[in-house]
């Protein structure tokens, strides 16, 4: 296999691509070569078989899903009340809508996962990660609300995003920021604590 990190990267990058264009079924070397740009056989010689490929791409969806460290610092900043967990919830659905072919990806590695063990662990690995960073960076905000009450909005944000990027015409803009607010608000109700949105 061979080792340049940078190509890898822009490999699994366009395997990401040919993932949300193409479904599993169309994710093939040959496909990610010609999304690269590469020669034809290139990514054969970085991953060994389509099994490490979508393993790669599961890990790597999540890295350009993360907010940047800008934005961590600017949801720290100020006021930690529920606008500003609605603000936050805001920012994390047009961040991930913005990314929408990782997003599409990432569903279909879901579905692919159902029948690929290594990809299922890879999955429940990295999103359970996830999981627990967004409940520890919650807790540790100051941020109105407990574990539930972030779990729920990130089940109903999950959807919600699913259909912003599937039936785009679901929705509209102002509808989809009246849901995340509504989401915000009911789940912090729900949890016994005031909101001031």
């Amino acid at each position: 296999m061979r080792k340049n990190p940078e190509r890898r990267q822009a490999l699994i990058d366009a395997a990401i691509e040919v993932l949300a264009k193409e479904g599993a079924r169309g994710l093939t070397f040959r496909a990610v070569d010609a999304e690269a740009g590469v020669p034809t056989g290139t990514a054969s010689n970085y991953f060994a078989n389509r099994d490490d490929l979508f393993t790669q791409v599961g890990g790597r969806i999540y890295e350009r899903l993360l907010p940047d460290d800008a934005t961590i610092a600017r949801g720290r900043a100020g006021v930690q009340d529920a606008a500003r967990f609605a603000e936050l919830m805001h920012e994390l659905v047009d961040r991930v809508s913005a990314f929408n072919s990782g997003y599409l990806a990432l569903l279909e590695l879901r579905l692919e996962a159902t029948r690929r063990p290594d990809l299922r662990a890879v999955l429940t690995k990295r999103i359970r990660e996830d999981v627990d960073a967004n409940l520890g960076f919650h807790a540790a905000s100051g941020l109105p609300g407990d574990a539930t009450s972030v779990l729920l909005v990130y089940l109903a944000l999950n959807w919600l995003i699913l259909e912003r990027l599937t039936l785009p015409g679901l929705f509209t803009e102002e509808e989809v920021h009246r849901l995340v607010d509504a989401a915000v608000e009911r789940s912090l109700n729900a949890a016994g604590t005031e909101s001031t949105l």
